[in-house]
């Protein structure tokens, strides 16, 4: 039977080989900027959360430059309902009014992003909260969407409210940060150019800020291992083409066509590589950074 010394000393001589293993990825992703975009299971789970904070607190001291993008549903629903203000999805949209927009701006920009700025200042690093309202950081415009009704086969322009998208990245906001020990926690929050306020789905905020600032890779931590194959298998990695021709037999399909489609984006407007990872997963940013074989889906544009 082991004694409890040559126990610690087996876990040491592990803990010795993992970081071992780990160098040369240390040294490949050497000043690279990494775009994590933060919501899901693993924001709401408070264990999950102290690791991320420690993860994304590592990368910076190793080297790398993460910025971390948030979303926040479940807490602007919470919000919403306390309130009592009323608010509907269409097509996994929240319909956001100006009452709601005003709700969206205050739980993300306020409670969640000073949450996780903390989190991260509590595990040793350095964090700033921002919104896309700061220094211009995510000038959006309002989403137009369309939708054929099923019994006439019109198709029908949808009106979402203040729900926007990314018109354009002001980068040298987050190049200044690049320079420094500070790690950008940004609430997907925009401004239109007339002053507008528009609450930008998180995963397309993270995708576009990605491929803004040639990002070597965006992680997005989701509630599922990564994209599957038709026999339910794990697909480690594919090239953009690849992707396309999943969706378009039907491979990928329901809530995934989003997020890949977000991943492809940022890989067409100049990020190197877009994972789509398991939050759930202690350290799964850890996992796809320092190791060989990843933690999720890894998608090139070649």
């Amino acid at each position: 039977m082991m004694t409890a010394k040559e126990k610690s000393k087996e876990e040491w001589l592990a803990q010795a080989k993992t970081l071992s293993e780990a160098l040369p990825y240390m040294r490949r992703y050497s000043k690279a900027t990494i775009v994590v975009k933060y919501g899901g299971h693993a924001m709401g789970d408070e264990s999950l959360s102290k690791l991320f904070a420690k993860d994304i607190v590592l990368l910076k001291q190793v080297g790398m430059n993460p910025i971390v993008v948030h979303g926040g549903g479940p807490q602007i629903a919470s919000m919403l309902d306390r309130l009592k203000i009323q608010s509907e999805f269409v097509d996994g949209l929240r319909v956001t009014d100006a009452a709601t927009v005003e709700v969206v701006e205050m739980v993300l920009s306020g409670a969640i992003n000073k949450q996780i700025v903390s989190a991260i200042n509590g595990a040793g690093g350095f964090a700033i909260g921002l919104s896309g309202k700061d220094g211009h950081l995510i000038v959006a415009e309002k989403l137009h969407r369309t939708k054929k009704d099923p019994e006439s086969n019109i198709e029908k322009v949808l009106d979402l409210g203040f729900v926007g998208e990314p018109k354009s990245i002001t980068t040298h906001v987050l190049d200044t940060f690049l320079k420094t020990d500070v790690i950008p926690v940004i609430a997907p929050i925009g401004m239109g150019t007339g002053g507008e306020t528009y609450n930008i789905n998180a995963d397309t905020a993270a995708g576009a800020i990605a491929g803004a600032m040639n990002a070597r890779r965006l992680l997005m931590l989701t509630d599922v291992s990564g994209v599957k194959d038709r026999d339910g298998n794990l697909i480690p990695e594919m090239t953009a083409e690849h992707a396309r021709d999943l969706i378009a037999d039907g491979t990928i399909h329901g809530g995934m066509i989003p997020k890949v489609e977000t991943c492809l984006k940022a890989v067409d407007e100049g990020a190197e590589g877009a994972v789509i990872i398991d939050g759930r997963v202690p350290h799964a940013v850890l996992l796809e950074i320092f190791t060989e074989h990843g933690a999720g889906t890894l998608i090139r544009g070649r």
